[in-house]
């Protein structure tokens, strides 16, 4: 008698999961630039500078609380001009800062009002216009890294009166714009600057300018007009050829000392430091760079 044999199959359904979107991912990625800054550290500035703020206020809210995701107000920022999306559903905005970071844009977004930091580093950002800051005059630290901007118009940040950092790094810039008047922090290394790109004045007025960043261009010569504030000047793999004796000093003050400045960086730039002895009498470091 032949035995009756069944199998049974047993169908396991494994649901897909999609990983997050970039924007809803915990990690977060960190770039190294000449000025030693990352990511990491940029948000934690930022939160302890907003956590000072409340502080300020007198309120007990605490900085986790303080830190949330725009509500509804947000969602009613004009769409960008790249997408349909409202600019806080295409980047990340946090409080008074927004991130948009690695996301194609070839525009700055419409703004949050009130913004205050904005990173929108490695885009494909070519051109930034005097509308883009119009009506955002809250901004205190800006930092279009890693773009395509070959071209800011004229007075695109004369409102930004409030802007303390702003990094332009690693773009196409033949030429610099005016610059907010309280700068601490300017940072355009790796563009196409050329000397002729440069105004006179440029920096003249900035006196709370302490970190300038050009390393990494096509500069013939040392910009003029270097404010007394000036700390840390990189000028590294330009294409630097002479220096005079007012470049840094006065040469009818022989008496005159630049106190502020700790770190000037010239190597890789086609010149011998040792042939411009008193280009360097009023500073108490010499400059790095080749001097045989």
């Amino acid at each position: 008698m032949k035995t009756l044999q069944t199998t049974f199959f047993l169908f396991v359904f494994v649901p897909l999961v999609n990983s997050a979107p970039p924007i809803q991912q915990e990690s977060l990625q960190f770039y190294e630039y000449d000025t030693d800054v990352t990511m990491r550290s940029l948000i934690q500035q930022d939160y302890d500078m907003q956590s000072k703020d409340i502080r300020k206020d007198g309120t007990n809210v605490s900085l986790d609380t303080s830190l949330r995701l725009q509500g509804d107000d947000s969602l009613n920022v004009p769409p960008t001009k790249d997408t349909n999306l409202p600019t806080c559903l295409l980047c990340v905005c946090l409080s008074g800062s927004v991130y948009c970071e690695e996301i194609d844009i070839e525009a700055v977004p419409p703004l949050p009002k009130e913004t205050a930091y904005l990173y929108a580093r490695f885009n494909k950002i070519k051109r930034i216009a005097v509308s883009d800051f119009a009506d955002i005059t809250t901004l205190r630290r800006i930092d279009f890294s890693g773009n395509r901007i070959e071209e800011i118009e004229d007075g695109a940040f004369s409102k930004l009166l409030l802007l303390e950092e702003l990094s332009l790094a690693e773009n196409r810039l033949l030429k610099l714009p005016v610059l907010p008047p309280k700068l601490t922090t300017f940072n355009a290394n790796q563009n196409r600057l050329k000397s002729r790109g440069i105004k006179a004045n440029a920096f003249k007025k900035l006196t709370n300018l302490a970190y300038l960043y050009l390393g990494h261009n096509a500069l013939e010569s040392v910009p003029l007009n270097l404010p007394e504030s000036l700390r840390i000047l990189h000028l590294q793999y330009n294409n630097i050829t002479t220096i005079t004796d007012d470049t840094f000093c006065k040469s009818n003050n022989t008496r005159y000392i630049r106190t502020s400045m700790d770190e000037i960086r010239m190597e890789g730039n086609p010149i011998v430091l040792a042939k411009h002895v008193n280009a360097f009498s009023c500073l108490r470091t010499l400059p790095v760079g080749t001097y045989y």
